[in-house]
């Protein structure tokens, strides 16, 4: 199969990640925590590892590494741990016209309790952030959350997380940004004062398993907690415990992911942020001149002058994104058709309600798989 979907998760990965996982499980498979035998306490230790490498990825020795199983959960025990918190009734938050539903249905509900008023940072034409309407938005309506997605999980234009987030912390707004698309590729410093939490997806372009994801955090946050349970210690205590990361991470870890996750960290340290970046940008523009040689084909939402990360969005003339889907897959071509959980975006790209059909590359994205693309859109052309 030619898979063109790395923005649902990264396929292959890399081979250390398949090896590593096996291995630890079989010889090291203990639960964290929960004993001071050695398995126990060599499972402690992988995940200390892998919080550390996390850290050094991303700049941010200075914050805590949360784990959760997923980067939905992570979005979700940030938002309802502020909006049940410190934030009173009235609350104005702010919004990238990219968001993802982990992050829409969340201030939805509480917008619907009328708790919040969520309004869209202010773009120009190209899609890019208009700061200057966005410094009238913050004056008119002073924001108390921000949340940005890094990059589109749609078209994978990259956001300026950095300058919003600085823009953001002058209104003392509490700040969220959804790395999912772009922790491990697109270098970012995380420690930076303004970024109060920033969430991950393990699956992604962190290269790891499903099941492991999490967030950075500012350690003297008063976060909320919204899910209690076991944490291996201080159990007589019927509060969540105080110290971070424990007060975050009840239950039992999905240790072998976070093994898998810890592989995939150092495959990336290796090799390095800039050699991937490069390698998957080549990719991308590969991809855009395939599907640009063909006139049927609309490329979505794209400018020279911006930043990607490797997702490209098109539909094509007289074919439904989800028909077009069945047809790649008939063709044995991997690719994500329809709204990719991102209503908001197809409706700010004028492609909504019937969506996109989605490529995104990979470091692994291959000569074979592009030579199996162009196939397939040869008989496109020639048959529909």
């Amino acid at each position: 199969m030619a898979y063109f979907d790395n923005a649902a998760t990264t396929f292959p990965k890399p081979e250390c990640v398949y090896d590593f996982m096996k291995t630890f499980y079989r010889e090291c498979g203990g639960n964290v925590g929960r004993g001071s035998h050695k398995l126990s306490i060599g499972a402690g230790k992988m995940v200390s590892e892998t919080r550390s490498r996390l850290k050094k990825l991303l700049h941010c020795e200075n914050k805590q590494i949360v784990f959760t199983p997923s980067a939905t959960i992570a979005l979700n025990m940030i938002l309802q741990g502020i909006l049940d918190g410190e934030i009173t009734s009235g609350a104005n938050v702010y919004i990238s016209p990219f968001e993802h539903n982990a992050v829409t249905r969340v201030l939805h509900h509480y917008e619907n309790m009328g708790k919040i008023n969520v309004h869209l940072l202010a773009i120009r034409e190209n899609l890019t952030h208009d700061f200057e309407k966005i410094q009238t938005q913050f004056a008119k309506d002073s924001p108390d959350l921000m949340v940005v997605s890094h990059a589109s999980n749609v078209i994978g234009l990259i956001s300026p997380v950095e300058k919003l987030c600085v823009m953001a912390k002058k209104h003392k707004a509490v700040t969220v940004i959804d790395m999912a698309q772009t922790a491990g590729l697109v270098d970012i410093n995380v420690g930076l004062e303004t970024i109060d939490f920033a969430v991950f997806a393990g699956h992604k372009t962190l290269y790891g398993p499903t099941g492991i994801g999490g967030f950075a955090m500012k350690p003297d946050f008063d976060l909320k907690p919204v899910l209690f349970g076991g944490t291996g210690f201080e159990s007589a205590n019927q509060d969540m415990p105080n110290d971070i990361p424990q007060r975050y991470e009840m239950g039992t870890f999905n240790i072998v992911g976070i093994a898998g996750l810890y592989a995939s960290l150092g495959w990336i340290l290796d090799e390095g942020l800039d050699y991937l970046w490069e390698h998957e940008q080549l990719k991308r523009k590969e991809l855009l001149k395939i599907l640009r040689t063909y006139d049927f084909i609309r490329v979505v939402g794209d400018d020279k002058n911006n930043r990607y990360v490797g997702i490209v969005s098109c539909v094509i003339d007289g074919l439904p994104s989800d028909t077009a889907a069945s047809v790649f897959a008939e063709k044995n071509i991997a690719v994500r058709s329809g709204l990719q959980c991102a209503p908001l975006a197809h409706k700010t790209l004028g492609t909504f309600p019937s969506g996109t059909i989605r490529f995104s590359c990979s470091a692994f994205t291959s000569d074979a798989d592009f030579a199996d693309l162009k196939q397939s859109l040869e008989w496109i052309k020639e048959n529909i």
